[in-house]
């Protein structure tokens, strides 16, 4: 096995997750070279990976033409696997010894990292990991001295609906980092995505300037998940930041309500998630709903004091 196609998301979350396969292909194959192509946003988490060959970037172009821009790129060599989570015609009209496609009969309600290892046929389900390059990890030691206990928190999302009220945050941080708290004393590093600053420096604001940590809008999500992975805890939202403290083997806790758990929550024996009472499905049926003119949180029914207690109880495992 020489050479190895992988073509995977766009989005970052479930970029990371489908780093389990490559974390397969990397221990079965360990002389193989890979080339991963994906989305210009998750490409960064992709740099350190073993063996990387090449790192291709699908931009997205309208009328498809995108995939004729990897055509042009892939379309000519001979690939011992290929592997691809799109569904692609690239992956179907080139030369390889073994195809792996995503396909119709891939059961969409697993979680998104089984229905990953179904695509190879594995029994065995992979979890995500994350590789870090030298660069990458410099950045995370410039943030994150070795001797600090940090608290990692994002407190946003993609749509405003999946995101927990900012002040329950504040309250939780405040408790675990209050004196006799989980995490007493900790510094406490705060995450966030371009274009999410409004809310996470709501919260950066209420932590001691002394012990506070700002990673919003402030690093690619390589770097941001290096320096995730020098954290002791992360919660936050349903996000690809989330994913990214998971795969990097943090203790993680997930903060669900208008999402899909069985299909997005965290993975790992160390990470695991909260949800409001209601489902998706509940949460959004009401008269006026519409995911795109919605301006408010839709998670007020979860509480603070069941974050509280589920993050201390995770924090106390993970010290023992």
């Amino acid at each position: 096995m020489n050479n190895i196609l992988f073509i995977t998301s766009n989005r970052l979350g479930d970029a990371v997750l489908s780093t389990g396969l490559i974390r397969h292909m990397v221990s079965t194959y360990p002389d193989a070279k890979i080339t991963i192509a994906c989305g210009p946003l998750p490409a960064s988490i992709f740099a350190g990976v073993p063996n990387l060959q090449d790192l291709i970037l699908i931009r997205k172009r309208s009328m498809n033409r995108h995939w004729i821009d990897l055509w042009k790129t892939v379309g000519l060599r001979r690939w011992d696997m290929v592997v691809d989570l799109r569904d692609s015609a690239v992956s179907r009209l080139l030369m390889a010894g073994k195809r792996h496609i995503y396909s119709r009969g891939i059961d969409k309600q697993k979680h998104k990292v089984e229905q990953c290892a179904d695509v190879m046929k594995l029994t065995d389900v992979p979890a995500p990991h994350l590789w870090f390059t030298p660069e990458q990890q410099a950045f995370a030691d410039a943030i994150v001295p070795d001797n600090k206990t940090v608290l990692a928190v994002g407190p946003t999302a993609n749509w405003i609906g999946k995101t927990w009220p900012v002040e329950r945050f504040e309250a939780v941080v405040k408790a675990l980092t209050a004196k006799g708290g989980a995490l007493e004393g900790a510094h406490v590093a705060v995450f966030a995505a371009p274009g999410e600053e409004v809310i996470a420096h709501e919260l950066l604001r209420t932590v001691p300037k002394t012990r506070a940590i700002d990673m919003i809008a402030k690093a690619s999500p390589g770097e941001a998940a290096a320096v995730l992975s020098r954290c002791d805890f992360y919660i936050g939202n349903d996000s690809g930041l989330m994913h990214c403290a998971a795969a990097a083997g943090v203790p993680t806790l997930g903060v669900f309500g208008p999402s899909y758990p069985h299909l997005y929550r965290p993975c790992g024996a160390h990470a695991d998630y909260i949800a409001t009472p209601e489902t998706f499905d509940e949460l959004t049926d009401f008269d006026g709903y519409d995911p795109k003119t919605l301006t408010h949180s839709l998670m007020d029914s979860l509480k603070t004091d069941d974050v509280l207690k589920k993050a201390e109880a995770m924090i106390t495992r993970s010290t023992c």
